[in-house]
């Protein structure tokens, strides 16, 4: 029994379609989330710009950085659009192909963007953890693996849970075990194992980074532990950050998965249709966590906003020093 009707969508003839007359409620709903899809897009995009154009940003890092910002891009290009044409409240009731095509992007981007998370974690933790084998560790040739390696994971586990037979509803009878199945692994090697990695990485991190502060403190006079001191809550802080809008972003969401087709009363379809939206936003928020708050990025953007990008430039620093490398 269809207990709730999405605002722009009408019941016909038991029949779940798109209204021809849209309320007020359903066009600012679709201001909303296309605004959120033209924001993602050209936050990506321009991050995608800075580091394809400027060689001086051609290292590891900025490449794993290119790489979440195109999953990303897409994320904003494809799954925005699809989401908004094809909602959660329609494929719950009457799945399509259109559905199909849906949750395959969804799965498959939205997992690419995560596992590109957790390979910056990783490459994070050679570059504060283990600073002297850094450059031979983390080469353009390693990072090009993790890269190929996380999407042929997004792109398999995106293919494996939609064929499966994902279910972001509750069950009509009895859930089969595929969908069970779909619906524990899929969320598992998708989210919460990149998260775990990612939590235990940057605890690691940190507790090194703090290790680091106190030996330069000990060695050095009380103005340079003080400037230390301001280096240490800085990276404190974005570390916390960057943690913090991704697990808000995303843990919500999927923990309804997970439990969802196991629930007597499961969750209504505006909390879910919000929990996904609230998941598909962390593709927007990534470009101002790792690039918007990197001086390199500003400088970049500046740039190409002035439109000198379509100059020829043969040097592209910020205080006077080439930019390359990706700061904590």
């Amino acid at each position: 029994m269809i207990s709730y009707i999405h605002p722009c969508y009408n019941l016909q003839n038991g029949t779940y379609v798109f209204t021809s007359n849209p309320s007020f409620a359903c066009v600012l709903l679709y201001i909303l989330l296309g605004s959120l899809s033209i924001v993602t897009s050209c936050g990506n995009l321009l991050v995608i710009t800075s580091v394809i154009y400027f060689k001086q940003l051609h290292t590891p890092t900025n490449y794993l950085i290119l790489s979440l910002a195109v999953a990303d891009l897409l994320v904003g290009v494809l799954v925005f659009p699809f989401s908004m044409a094809v909602t959660v409240s329609s494929c719950m009731y009457h799945e399509d192909l259109f559905c199909k095509i849906r949750d395959s992007f969804d799965i498959t981007l939205c997992t690419a963007s995560i596992l590109n998370l957790c390979c910056i974690s990783l490459e994070r933790y050679y570059a504060v953890c283990q600073p002297l084998t850094y450059r031979t560790s983390i080469t353009a040739q390693v990072t090009a693996i993790m890269i190929l390696v996380s999407w042929g994971i997004s792109v398999f586990i995106g293919i494996t849970i939609t064929v499966a037979g994902f279910s972001q509803g509750s069950c009509e009878e009895n859930c089969s075990s595929e969908v069970v199945v779909a619906n524990t692994l899929g969320p598992v090697f998708s989210f919460y194992l990149p998260a775990i990695i990612m939590l235990c990485i940057y605890f690691k991190i940190l507790l090194v980074a703090q290790k680091q502060v106190n030996s330069i403190k000990n060695a050095s006079s009380s103005k340079s532990g003080a400037e230390v001191s301001k280096m240490e809550r800085k990276a404190t802080k974005t570390l916390a950050i960057v943690m913090g809008v991704f697990l808000l972003c995303l843990t919500p969401y999927f923990i309804c998965v997970v439990f969802q087709p196991l629930f007597v009363t499961p969750p209504q379809i505006p909390v879910i249709e919000t929990l996904n939206w609230l998941t598909l936003s962390n593709s927007m928020l990534n470009p101002l966590i790792y690039a918007f708050f990197y001086s390199w990025f500003r400088s970049a953007f500046r740039i190409i906003m002035s439109g000198k990008i379509f100059q020829r430039y043969s040097h592209f620093s910020h205080n006077g020093r080439h930019i390359n490398e990706f700061e904590i």
